[in-house]
């Protein structure tokens, strides 16, 4: 049990050693899409929501 453990452990090193990690900036350029994406999205789907909401009051106060 004890050796599978410590195996694990090393081979999970050894793989950490060959990850390619992000730059600063790279890290700071995602955030930034992410957050930019995302009000993109919220936009639209606010926008959606207010359209449709208008059209569901037109059509309750119509009939």
């Amino acid at each position: 049990m004890g050796t599978k453990i410590a195996n694990y452990i090393r081979e999970s090193i050894e793989e950490m050693k060959k990850v390619t990690w992000p730059t600063k900036k790279e890290t700071t350029n995602y955030t930034l899409l992410v957050i930019f994406f995302s009000l993109g999205v919220a936009a639209f789907l606010g926008g959606l929501d207010y359209i449709f909401t208008k059209i569901l009051e037109y059509v309750i106060n119509r009939y």
